[in-house]
C-alpha cells in the first residue's frame, strides 16, 4: 500500500517502475531475491569503489571542515535572526542611494526607448508586435519581470524607519 503511495507522490506508474528494475538487473547494477511473491532488489556492491583508510581519513578530515563551516554558518544565522545588524546605517543609506540611482537610470532608459520606438514604429508599414519579434526585441512585461517590486523595495525600507 504504501508502495503504491510514493508512486503516486511523484506521478509514476508502477509497470514503468518494474521495467527500469528489469533493465538494472538485466544491466548488472541491481540484483534481487525473490521471497515468495515479493522480489527484494539490491545494489550491487562490486560496482562501487570502496576508499581505502587514507581516502577514508581524508574524507572525514572534509567532514568536520564542512561540519565546523555548517556551525559558523548557523551562528551567523542566529545572529541575524537575534537582530545583531549585519549592515551600519551609513552603508545602508549608501547602498539604498546607489540602488535607487539604478532604478532612475532604467526607467530613464526604458522611457527613451519607448519614445524611440514609438518614433520608428509610428510610421512603419508593418505591425509594431511582428517588428518587435522580427528585431528580437521583449518588454519585461513580455517575459513576466515587474520592476515594480524592486521599486517596492526601498520604499519598504523608507517606511520602516
Amino acid at each position: 500500500m504504501w508502495q503504491m503511495h510514493a508512486l503516486q507522490k511523484f506521478n509514476l506508474k508502477k509497470t514503468a517502475v518494474q521495467k527500469v528494475r528489469d533493465n538494472l538487473c538485466d544491466s548488472g547494477k541491481i540484483s534481487f531475491k525473490e521471497c515468495g511473491k515479493q522480489k527484494i532488489y539490491l545494489a550491487r556492491q562490486d560496482q562501487f569503489n570502496i576508499p581505502d583508510s587514507e581516502e577514508l581519513n581524508k574524507m572525514k578530515e572534509e567532514n568536520a571542515n564542512l561540519q565546523e563551516q555548517l556551525n559558523e554558518q548557523k551562528k551567523a544565522i542566529s545572529e541575524v535572526e537575534a537582530g545583531v545588524t549585519l549592515v551600519s546605517p551609513e552603508d545602508r543609506l549608501a547602498i539604498e542611494g546607489l540602488y535607487s540611482e539604478a532604478l532612475n537610470q532604467r526607467r530613464r532608459r526604458k522611457r527613451m526607448f519607448r519614445d524611440v520606438w514609438d518614433a520608428i514604429t509610428e510610421n512603419s508599414p508593418k505591425n509594431p508586435k511582428e517588428f518587435k519579434e522580427e528585431l528580437g526585441v521583449e518588454y519585461n512585461e513580455d517575459v513576466g519581470v515587474n520592476f515594480q517590486s524592486f521599486a517596492d523595495l526601498i520604499q519598504h525600507g523608507r517606511k520602516r524607519r
